[in-house]
């Protein structure tokens, strides 16, 4: 297929994906955005959400990520993630307990809870459901 590009997914921990694929939907921090082959170079925050990749075969794998840079550069994307995880890789009962920890760490209202360190492991926790349930 001549319609492809390069793209490498790179987290903190290890390289999560890198080939060839067809486009690339990434929840950017200014809104979602798209990218084929012959994108404009440019540079991105990404937000917490759903990526979803189509790939060589016309198959879609959907991510869930929770921040980071994406780099579009002479039909080449890097991703660096600060965390990436594919959509079916995702452990739901380990979200759903992360989820109602954080919760309740949210309701304890105690001084010494990190309100926005919790705040931020509550919506890991949803992205992370969210994207499993789309699969």
């Amino acid at each position: 297929m001549a319609n492809l590009f390069d793209l490498e997914i790179v987290t903190p921990k290890r390289v999560e994906f890198s080939g060839q694929v067809a486009s690339v939907t990434c929840p950017g921090v200014e809104g979602r955005f798209q990218v084929l082959r012959g994108h404009a170079p440019f540079l991105s925050s990404l937000d917490m959400g759903l990526m979803k990749v189509t790939g060589e075969d016309g198959n879609d794998v959907l991510y869930a990520i929770s921040g980071g840079i994406a780099q579009v550069f002479h039909n080449q994307m890097r991703i660096l993630a600060d965390t990436a995880e594919r959509a079916e890789s995702i452990d739901i009962e380990r979200a759903r307990s992360a989820r109602e920890r954080a919760e309740q760490r949210l309701k304890t209202k105690e001084e010494s809870t990190d309100m926005e360190r919790a705040r931020l492991a509550l919506m890991r926790a949803i992205n992370r459901l969210q994207v499993a349930e789309r699969v």
